[in-house]
């Protein structure tokens, strides 16, 4: 198992781990509050609130994080053909990519259109071809997931996902596994709260109630 979520939650670069992690709280786009939580559409309580659309508004750090993703492409799938982005968050990480690297660019929605042409997947990817998966953050991993989904169904080719921030839930490992999809984190939940202590956005004592909630989050805090 520790190889699969080795697997699952691979951080390519662990100093730039602890550098976007950093940036994600000093603009705000991660909030911890351990002894206030926010209440997640689910339902869950948590101690974390993150946004990564805020890192739109710093060009030095969106820049950063796309230079990331184009390391990994070129390093482990060179010969991708299509970079697709997951609506809405990832789109304009994977336009940026696709840019760069003068790809194809595809989206895919949460669902398909209810008029028009009824269309869940835009731009394009046809039968047959390889694709890497652009999200923003993977919580449970289920919105990720119903984007492979998609694609395969249309007969494209998974290479992977790439995403800015993990929670590191088993929920999406396993998911992630199933599917034998790999995925690379930039950064995650153990780094944000590591870089959190030391700059001091929460106290040591706090650490236990959020290690916690990261193991059982559907019952945190009881």
């Amino acid at each position: 198992m520790l190889e699969e979520k080795n697997k699952i939650n691979r951080i390519v670069d662990k100093d730039f781990a602890r550098e976007l992690a950093k940036h994600l709280l000093e603009i705000d786009a991660v909030i911890l509050r351990p002894n206030d939580p926010f209440t997640w559409s689910s339902g869950w309580n948590s101690p974390i609130y993150c946004d990564n659309r805020l890192t739109l508004r710093y060009p030095t750090i969106r820049k950063k994080i796309s230079k990331a993703f184009i390391d990994i492409i070129n390093k482990d799938f060179k010969d991708i053909e299509v970079i697709t982005g997951t609506a809405t968050a990832g789109i304009p990480h994977a336009a940026w990519i696709s840019e760069n690297l003068d790809k194809p660019l595809a989206y895919v929605r949460a669902k398909a259109k209810a008029y028009g042409l009824g269309n869940q997947i835009e731009g394009g990817v046809d039968k047959g071809q390889s694709t890497i998966v652009i999200e923003d953050l993977i919580s449970t991993g289920g919105s990720a997931v119903s984007v492979i989904e998609a694609l395969q169904f249309i007969g494209a080719d998974v290479r992977g996902v790439l995403c800015i921030f993990t929670y590191g839930f088993q929920t999406a490992i396993d998911q992630f596994t199933n599917l034998n999809i790999p995925v690379y984190c930039l950064t995650d939940y153990s780094t944000l709260i590591e870089v959190a202590l030391e700059e001091d956005y929460i106290a040591e004592s706090d650490l236990k109630m959020l290690n916690a909630w990261r193991e059982n989050p559907a019952e945190w805090p009881n």
